[in-house]
């Protein structure tokens, strides 16, 4: 099968696109014939080096890349039970340890990893939801707000950002947003209450403009840290999403350092809602994987709106 794999780290140069071995499923795993794979920052860091010298993953070669994927099972290891060949799936590989990710034609993954792919949308949208949806509902979780209470939302209409405005709102949240003016309609259109665009010298005064004494939590999407802190209530909550975006929880906040983990059940109801319209999903554009390079290159340029996509 054809892979992107990096045998070293460095920049998108060292993506090479190989013809490798098809992986067989052990117990407890299904594989994959992958449609969609959507190119991620975390990819980025990856094929970079950043996690390995964060100490979050060992060095090692090959390097597998990709954590998102869309597809339809083709075969079942020992003990699986919920998924049978020719089922639509979307998974999410949270594991760094292993030689492939899902930057391939074929992915392993453990069947509690892995849900039904939403009806009605297409691989490319659906293989946007795992990594950055999960990582919206885990921080939510990780908040632990009761319907009616504040939350403010940086990096609102980015990946990760819009999912959490969208999913907020639908819990009965009152979101304060943070993006570029110019994204101002689609982030009160997923559910903001609030908007203050992200040029705004003193965020924390804009948004305590609104609400005084500050919002009862925030999610940090765009880390920016202490700044959004700055904007929570005394003895709030703050849930950061990236290794290192945990600012020092002054004032009581409780702080949460969001790892995200793959959770089939929680991704089943994310491909619910996707599958209901509650769920905006965003593509960028699609490339074909042989372009993995070119694509980790226009995601280091920026200015992106939804992810990058690529099919096999």
């Amino acid at each position: 099968m054809r892979a992107v794999i990096a045998r070293a780290f460095g920049g998108p140069d060292v993506l090479e696109h190989l013809d490798v071995p098809t992986p067989d499923p052990g117990p407890g795993q299904v594989r994959i014939r992958v449609k969609a794979a959507a190119v991620n920052p975390v990819d980025a860091a990856t094929r970079a080096g950043d996690l390995a010298r964060a100490g979050l993953m060992a060095e090692r070669s090959p390097i597998g890349i990709g954590w998102d994927a869309a597809g339809v099972i083709d075969a079942t290891g020992p003990g699986v039970t919920a998924f049978t060949p020719g089922d639509a799936v979307i998974g999410l590989r949270d594991r760094l340890d292993v030689p492939l990710g899902a930057y391939a034609e074929h992915l392993i993954l453990d069947a509690t990893a892995v849900a039904p792919a939403p009806a009605g949308v297409t691989p490319e949208q659906a293989a946007t939801i795992p990594l950055n949806a999960l990582t919206a509902w885990q921080a939510l979780h990780a908040l632990d707000l009761a319907a009616g209470a504040t939350l403010l939302v940086t990096g609102a209409a980015g990946a990760v950002g819009a999912y959490a405005v969208e999913l907020a709102a639908q819990r009965g949240l009152r979101v304060a947003a943070t993006a570029s003016a110019a994204d101002e309609q689609f982030v009160r259109g997923l559910g903001a209450t609030w908007f203050v665009p992200r040029t705004t010298g003193d965020l924390p005064a804009a948004v305590r403009a609104h609400l005084p004494g500050g919002v009862d939590g925030a999610l940090d999407a765009a880390v920016i840290g202490a700044r959004a802190l700055e904007a929570v209530r005394n003895r709030g909550a703050f849930a950061a999403v990236v290794a290192g975006g945990a600012p020092v929880p002054l004032r009581g906040t409780r702080v949460t350092n969001v790892w995200i983990s793959a959770d089939g059940d929680q991704l089943a109801r994310l491909s619910e809602l996707a599958a209901a319209g509650r769920l905006t999903t965003r593509v960028a554009d699609v490339l074909p994987l042989k372009d993995a390079e070119h694509a980790h290159r226009r995601l280091h340029e920026g200015g992106l709106r939804g992810r990058l996509v690529l099919t096999p």
